[in-house]
């Protein structure tokens, strides 16, 4: 039987301040939509269940096509994007939308993702230039490291990992394993190398390696299939060495 509507339970919250609430829609069903599609349509004209005219739901988006990372939420209890969520795909009955748990709410469903950019600062993830001067052909890597930098790269800082993560909380300052692995991946560069002692040193401290509890949720919530578990090895290996080394120049 060809369902005639599509039933949201949304999680709403008018402010940063204010308490969540729960509302209900029902939009027309129309084959191959995504849930941002869905949330347009109520955009459109959003009147609840109960026929009362309502403010729109706030969501954040921005390329829909799972690489920017903005539209991700909880959809049936799971955090994912979105865009790439099919309606079609998903179980019969009512669906709903929530607000990630881990990041400050905005309003309904769009968080301040901001620690993460931060976390990155903290980390250094980037490669650092000498000028804005020709400086000539890049080093060249191998294709073994080129291929595990390409996995490791593909991260869009969608906050998936971090929401899965039971270390990550507000009683706890752990980073989580999408900073943690960025350590890894510049490392890895062959300009980045430079910076390498830094990126460790940054890795060792508070809220760094030391402070995952290595549950693996990371690698199942990871919509890009990142192996963030190996990055955190590496990384646990990468910092007891450096450790050790920093100690023996004593």
């Amino acid at each position: 039987m060809t369902r005639e509507y599509i039933h949201l339970k949304i999680k709403r919250q008018d402010n940063r301040d204010s308490k969540p609430y729960w509302e209900e829609f029902k939009v027309p069903y129309k084959p191959n939509q995504n849930v941002v599609s869905v949330l347009m349509e109520i955009r459109k004209n959003p009147v609840n269940i109960r026929g009362e005219k309502v403010a729109p739901v706030v969501w954040e988006c921005n390329c829909l096509e799972e690489v920017c990372g903005a539209c991700t939420m909880l959809i049936n209890g799971k955090p994912r994007q979105s865009c790439s969520a099919l309606i079609d795909k998903l179980p019969d009955g009512v669906i709903t939308l929530e607000p990630l748990t881990k990041f400050p709410v905005i309003r309904d469903l769009m968080v301040d993702r901001q620690v993460m950019f931060e976390n990155l600062k903290k980390v250094k993830a980037w490669v650092e230039t000498d000028g804005c001067f020709d400086l000539g052909p890049p080093p060249r890597m191998n294709d073994k490291d080129r291929e595990r930098a390409y996995e490791l790269s593909r991260c869009m800082t969608c906050g998936c990992c971090l929401e899965a993560c039971p270390n990550v909380n507000n009683k706890s300052p752990f980073m989580g394993a999408q900073a943690l692995s960025q350590v890894v991946l510049f490392n890895m560069h062959p300009n980045g190398k430079m910076n390498k002692e830094e990126r460790l040193e940054a890795a060792m401290k508070k809220g760094g390696i030391v402070d995952c509890g290595n549950s693996q949720n990371c690698v199942r919530a990871c919509p890009k299939e990142i192996p963030l578990d190996k990055s955190l090895a590496q990384l646990n290996k990468d910092t007891t060495i450096h450790g050790i080394l920093n100690w023996l120049k004593k």
